[in-house]
């Protein structure tokens, strides 16, 4: 396989793109690639483009960019919000929400988060990685994390938002019962409404979000509550499902 790299900055055919000194040691120590092998390059605007190394040195290097291989394509307009988790399970949400196609992921603090403080510089390295191994050609962004509060606040109405809410009504019993339980998330969207052209997907911490949190999630018009099935899942295997059952619904998982 062929390795695919971004670049942060212009490509044109005919002319050298830099390599860092990380994609260097990526390429030469890792892939134990060389001078004169293939490559594919792309910068989230201009689509993909072959080129071949012509250079290796110890902090940097170059490749010559060929003609291009792939256009750019237009992405679903889709967030996710999450909060975040111990480290293990955070980096397994940032790497499968690219691969799923997230196009932003951001953190939300709630009532019941309880992480450490989050390495946004290798959150956004990870999301980086993911794209060039999974063949797309954007990467998404990974906010700093924002309080709960905040983020309702400054929602924009054009902006639909899907609340996994595994939640029941009656605060005395575990999980607030069966009583008040939200649909399946694929009916939920079916009565959504599905020509919005931006969303977000919102999951909660391990202890699930707190009565007011989600009373307060319930009364917004943009919010489509959505139950992800009959289990309870972790917190990394929700914000995954979650998405996934967008795509199928809405997303550009509909595209042969």
């Amino acid at each position: 396989m062929i390795p695919r790299l971004y670049i942060d900055g212009p490509l044109h055919p005919g002319l050298p793109a830099p390599l860092s000194a990380e994609q260097v040691h990526y390429l030469k120590n890792v892939l134990r690639r060389a001078e004169g092998d293939e490559v594919r390059l792309f910068n989230g605007k201009d689509g993909e483009f072959a080129a071949k190394i012509i250079e290796f040195r110890k902090k940097a290097g170059a490749a010559q960019v060929g003609e291009k291989t792939r256009d750019q394509e237009p992405e679903p307009d889709l967030t996710l919000c999450f909060a975040p988790v111990k480290r293990g399970p955070l980096e397994t949400i940032v790497q499968k929400a690219v691969e799923v196609g997230a196009a932003r992921l951001q953190p939300v603090l709630t009532e019941r988060t309880v992480a450490p403080k989050l390495n946004i510089d290798r959150l956004q390295a990870i999301a980086t990685e993911a794209a060039e191994q999974c063949g797309r050609l954007t990467i998404p962004s990974v906010g700093e994390p924002i309080k709960f509060a905040k983020l309702l606040d400054e929602w924009p109405e054009d902006r639909r938002l899907l609340f996994c809410d595994e939640a029941g009504d009656d605060e005395t019993e575990e999980w607030g019962g069966r009583e008040g339980r939200a649909l399946p998330v694929l009916d939920a969207l079916k009565n959504a409404d599905s020509n919005a052209d931006s969303w977000s997907v919102l999951t909660g911490p391990e202890g699930g979000f707190s009565g007011s949190e989600r009373h307060e999630l319930r009364a917004k018009s943009f919010v489509t509550p959505a139950t992800l099935g009959p289990r309870i899942l972790r917190a990394d295997t929700a914000a995954i499902a979650a998405l996934v059952l967008w795509q199928a619904a809405l997303g550009d998982w509909r595209k042969p």
